[in-house]
């Protein structure tokens, strides 16, 4: 069959099945254009059980000898214990998951597809551990981001300013924190394991990150970082990402179940939702996007800073409001959409409404507003052409990191065509990488215009 896994994938179903896990009607498969996903093989019903697998199946921290763990100085991650003990435990510890390690993506698809795994050039963001010591500080400021601000940090239109103030940013600035966990990770193994090869630790930390479940240990807290309540579920990593996915997924301690939450006909893919994320957040910790993603969003935060008084933003930061504006949503005012001078009381208004109103609001009417006591003075009109402007610069960057893009494949198409050997492959493999990412930036591009035509 075309849409056949392949030998190795259907030898792994059995050792599942062998193990424990049930399954009920689905199995990998191939898809058009795309990897591995999960289809059904017969008509699912709704509220019908497709998978369980058992707990004890899964590798989690709990699963790993004390031996083993004991070894790592305090505060090495638990993402980090698993990569080292994919990496260096004994094979007779590892031989009875082989079937399952045969059928993970390899490193070379991971290096397609995770910016974590990209060269230099084409991951230039703000983390500290981005650039190598051969770097200059001149040379790296010259390059040109090509990743989005989310996941970067950095602009190509306009120079970002110190904020003055740190505020949690979980979702932005995001390749800078997978890299500080990823070499933190890397630096507690190495006082274990001296000589381990970076490679294939890196490679273990992406199987890790990219193919995790929620994972807590029986009677303790969460973990401080919330990327270390992980486990690995097999079988269940086969399940693609969609937002909206008609499948239940839970976890009651003793084992993970997925279940249908509507008909499925044989033949039709099957998801599971990894939460609701961003496309940012998706291309650094997954290495994809989706075409059309209902909760994808960009901040505002560097542009309306910048645009803010350092009085301006202490008083945000007061009323705890400092930080994370995102577009598209919300785009009301409030969700009552009080009228204009009304003095009525209403709930208080986004955030991004609420930095907008503090630019012309004398200070107390500004106060009432936001706590949704009184609308006096607020313009609607006023806030939204404050909002488009700040839209507007992000769509500038769009243009040109957009421009930028288009030329650098310009000249790698004009390079092919110059009869230089050798060298194609390479500028293959990036100019893959430079279409994905001008796809992403034509969809904030797009995200920027619609929001520019609804506030007009």
């Amino acid at each position: 069959m075309e849409d056949s896994p392949g030998a190795e994938h259907l030898a792994f179903m059995q050792w599942a099945e062998g193990a424990g896990i049930k399954i009920k009607g689905i199995t990998p498969a191939r898809f058009p254009g795309r990897r591995l996903g999960m289809k059904a093989t017969r008509t699912i019903k709704n509220n019908e059980i497709m998978l369980t697998v058992p707990v004890n199946l899964m590798l989690t921290i709990d699963s790993i000898p004390s031996s083993f763990t004991s070894q790592f100085p305090s505060g090495t991650s638990i993402h980090g214990i698993l990569a080292a003990f994919l990496t260096h435990a004994d094979p007779a510890l590892l031989k009875d998951v082989d079937p399952w390690r045969r059928v993970w993506p390899s490193f070379d698809e991971f290096e397609d597809s995770m910016p974590v795994l990209w060269p230099e050039h084409l991951r230039v963001s703000n983390s500290s551990y981005g650039a190598s010591s051969s770097s200059s500080s001149s040379s790296s400021s010259e390059r040109k981001v090509l990743l989005p601000p989310s996941i970067s940090g950095k602009w190509n239109s306009f120079s970002k300013e110190p904020v003055g103030a740190d505020y949690e940013t979980r979702y932005q600035n995001l390749l800078s924190q997978q890299e500080k966990r990823l070499q933190d990770a890397w630096a507690h193994v190495v006082t274990v394991y001296p000589k381990t090869e970076w490679k294939s630790f890196a490679y273990y930390w992406c199987i890790i990150n990219s193919r995790s479940f929620y994972y807590v240990s029986p009677g303790k807290d969460e973990p401080e970082d919330w990327n270390d309540a992980i486990g690995m579920v097999p079988f269940a990593d086969y399940f693609n990402h969609d937002d909206d996915a008609d499948c239940d997924v839970t976890f009651d301690g003793t084992k993970y179940t997925f279940r249908a939450t509507r008909r499925y006909e044989k033949g039709e893919e099957i998801f599971m939702s990894y939460g609701s994320h961003s496309n940012d957040f998706l291309l650094v910790e997954y290495g994809f996007f989706l075409p059309t993603n209902p909760s994808d969003t960009i901040y505002l935060d560097d542009i309306i800073f910048q645009d803010l008084t350092t009085a301006q933003k202490k008083e945000l930061a007061a009323q705890e409001i400092f930080g994370n504006y995102t577009l598209p949503l919300p785009l009301s005012p409030s969700p009552s959409k009080p009228s204009t001078n009304s003095k009525s009381p209403s709930e208080p208004p986004s955030p991004i409404h609420s930095a907008a109103t503090l630019k012309y609001l004398p200070r107390r009417d500004w106060r009432n507003y936001i706590s949704g006591r009184s609308t006096h003075g607020v313009d609607e009109k006023k806030s939204a052409t404050i909002i488009r402007g700040w839209v507007e610069t992000y769509l500038s960057e769009c243009v040109v990191t957009i421009g930028i893009i288009e030329g650098m494949l310009d000249q790698k198409d004009h390079e092919d065509g110059s009869g230089e050997e050798g060298k194609i492959g390479s500028r293959g493999w990036e100019r893959e990488k430079l279409r994905m990412l001008l796809e992403r930036w034509g969809q904030i591009r797009q995200l920027c215009e619609g929001v520019i035509g609804g506030l007009e």
